[in-house]
């Protein structure tokens, strides 16, 4: 990508619908005064449909830097783009997009390296199966992520045939060994050294009970309400938890990086208005 120099009121967003309650303005706005890059660069949000986001893209000036994208709009903007990432292109969902100097529209993937980046920071850098409960976006991202860093089977627990198909189908693309079995023995995943939720807020509460007595790790992808019931009964079990929370942050670090240009650390005091934000 083009590097691109810093000039005042360099403009970055995020664009979803609905998109009121994205923490994402607090998190980039927080890194930006933290580095005092505050008078040159602002974060806001926008609420832009699939309808909406090819005259929105269109009319960006040149003070744009870069957007952040939620649902419904991560494989809808693929088209109205110059450029994607492998990672990107690997799971056809793009959350970054970078505004180079030179005006191209370049998309990638900044959850599946935030994923990675939350469990390594937790010490888990390698393992040798894992479990995803779930199987939508965020499912592919988490076996694109878990292509990097698990070695053995992953199981991925869903509720329909055809969404058996479609992880068998994304295993085979992003190179891991993926079985599939019925969400009724969603239970069992918790056998697994690594267990990685997908699903919404509500969507594992009645598993919550199921948790036995020793545990793996567990990354919920939920940030609110938070604990789940599910990640609370695992903290009370003693095994590592993480939250919707450190992906957010940590996919949000890259997504910064690629924005400014600036490499220094901005992960604590993203991690800081997070957390102000959900309290």
């Amino acid at each position: 990508m083009t590097a691109r120099v810093a000039e005042p009121h360099n403009r970055t967003a995020v664009l979803g619908s609905p998109i009121a309650h994205s923490l994402s303005p607090q998190l980039h706005n927080a890194a930006y005064r933290a580095l005092g890059l505050d008078d040159e660069w602002t974060y806001d949000r926008f609420d832009v449909d699939e309808a909406a986001l090819p005259g929105f893209l269109a009319g960006l000036g040149p003070q744009w830097a870069g957007l952040s994208l939620t649902m419904p709009l991560k494989r809808a903007v693929i088209p109205l783009l110059d450029e994607i990432t492998d990672a990107a292109a690997s799971v056809e969902a793009v959350n970054t997009v970078v505004l180079t100097a030179d005006g191209r529209k370049v998309g990638d993937n900044t959850d599946i390296p935030g994923l990675v980046a939350a469990l390594r920071e937790r010490g888990v850098g390698e393992v040798g199966s894992a479990a995803i409960l779930g199987a939508g976006a965020t499912a592919s991202s988490a076996l694109a992520a878990l292509a990097r860093i698990c070695s053995g089977e992953v199981v991925a627990y869903v509720r329909s045939e055809q969404r058996a198909d479609e992880m068998r189908g994304w295993g085979e693309r992003l190179g891991v060994r993926v079985r599939t079995a019925d969400w009724a023995d969603a239970a069992r995943a918790f056998e697994a050294p690594l267990v990685i939720s997908t699903t919404p807020k509500g969507g594992t509460d009645h598993l919550a009970a199921a948790v036995p007595a020793q545990v793996g790790t567990l990354f919920d992808v939920v940030y609110d309400p938070w604990p789940t019931p599910l990640a609370a009964a695992w903290q009370e079990r003693g095994g590592p938890v993480l939250s919707g929370l450190d992906l957010l942050v940590h996919q949000a670090v890259f997504q910064f990086e690629q924005f400014t240009g600036d490499k220094r650390p901005v992960l604590d005091a993203m991690r800081t208005a997070g957390l102000k934000a959900l309290s």
